[in-house]
């Protein structure tokens, strides 16, 4: 049985911000606690949020670490509850929207985060009773404006997902302009975050037609658009691709991602210092070499249709024109300039071995396979 759903309502456009207190009414939020990062707060953009609310009423949280823990979650719980919010605004990258989910579900739900994980089973304990979240991204890349998902460092250093319908953003308020001060090297990483979402989704064996075509169209965008974005950031075409094709790589997460973030995201456990884009921008040529032989790769011709949404001349692999892409991003391109060194694989293995995204990879990779991609992404 393949599972198809898609229930975000997106609005999407330069300027669509100021429709803010209009999607509170319409969710019956009153109250809403903005859930975002200092950096964002400084670059400016919550002041553009508090006018777009009007003379509504709001809190505000600004503890999002880079990397989103269950410490952090607490703190936000504590600021929700102590200002009796009946809702949240993300406003941020995907650290900001990822807390945000996770406070929403822990807000209404008793017990530790570590239950609601999908690798412990999580998913059916998240109830409706989470709160309604609407989701203001200020980046281009992990998409989680429209995710089912929340990624989060629990207290004993795991990285996990929180995932369940229950979390997914009632409505996502996508506005490029919000994203033309991101400097180029989070333009860089985000984008090259969507890019790998575009292509492991689309790689990932599940049958969803509807989500490859989204995930192939996501990527054409992305590829041409990145390094306009990069080198001219005010330039808005460039940033409302960017933003679309984040978005069109989440929509396809429903099929599953692979070793690419199973392994990034234990990396990111490890050392939540670590960029995620970043990682799955270094780490995608060595999965994608892992993948070719995979039955359903080779079976759908993936390598040959992601080259061409990609406009890839003959001659030029997949794989390549990654790592030429990293380079003009001026991105690293192997994991030891991130000062990861071999005597961590065993612990970056053993927990992309127990990852939910290890399971929805086309082809099974065992703790070997892991190292060898490691090796060949040093």
């Amino acid at each position: 049985m393949a599972l198809i759903n898609y229930v975000t309502e997106v609005r999407f456009g330069a300027g669509v911000l100021a429709e803010l207190k209009e999607v509170c009414e319409k969710l019956g939020i009153t109250n809403p606690l903005i859930v975002t990062d200092k950096g964002v707060e400084a670059a400016g953009i919550i002041d553009q949020v508090k006018q777009a609310l009007g003379a509504a009423r709001f809190s505000l949280f600004n503890g999002t670490p880079p990397n989103p823990s269950e410490t952090a979650v607490r703190a936000g719980v504590e600021a929700l509850n102590g200002s009796d919010c009946d809702g949240i605004i993300a406003v941020g990258g995907g650290s900001s929207i990822d807390l945000a989910k996770a406070v929403a579900v822990s807000a209404r739900h008793e017990g530790p985060l570590r239950q609601f994980a999908l690798i412990e089973g999580g998913a059916l304990k998240i109830t409706a009773a989470t709160l309604p979240l609407i989701a203001v991204p200020t980046t281009a890349g992990t998409g989680s404006e429209v995710g089912r998902g929340a990624i989060i460092i629990l207290d004993d250093g795991r990285k996990v997902g929180i995932l369940s319908p229950h979390v997914i953003p009632k409505v996502a308020i996508c506005d490029p302009n919000l994203t033309l001060g991101l400097p180029a090297g989070l333009t860089a990483a985000t984008g090259m975050d969507a890019i790998a979402h575009c292509i492991e989704t689309f790689l990932a064996p599940a049958f969803n037609p509807p989500a490859d075509g989204i995930a192939l169209d996501g990527l054409w965008r992305a590829w041409r658009h990145i390094e306009v974005a990069f080198r001219d950031p005010a330039d808005v075409e460039a940033r409302s691709n960017m933003m679309s094709a984040s978005l069109q790589g989440a929509l396809a997460f429903q099929k599953g991602l692979g070793c690419v973030h199973s392994l990034s995201h234990s990396l990111g456990g490890i050392n939540p210092k670590l960029h995620h884009g970043t990682l799955n921008a270094i780490l995608l040529p060595a999965v994608i070499r892992f993948n070719r032989g995979a039955e359903s790769v080779v079976r759908d011709d993936k390598i040959a249709r992601l080259a061409q949404a990609m406009g890839l001349p003959e001659g030029v692999s997949v794989e390549e024109a990654l790592v030429t892409k990293s380079r003009a991003l001026q991105l690293p391109t192997g994991l030891a300039e991130l000062g990861v060194s071999e005597d961590l694989f065993e612990r970056i293995v053993k927990g992309a071995l127990a990852d939910h995204s290890h399971r929805t990879n086309p082809r099974e990779a065992s703790a070997d396979d892991y190292v060898e991609m490691l090796r060949q992404s040093m």
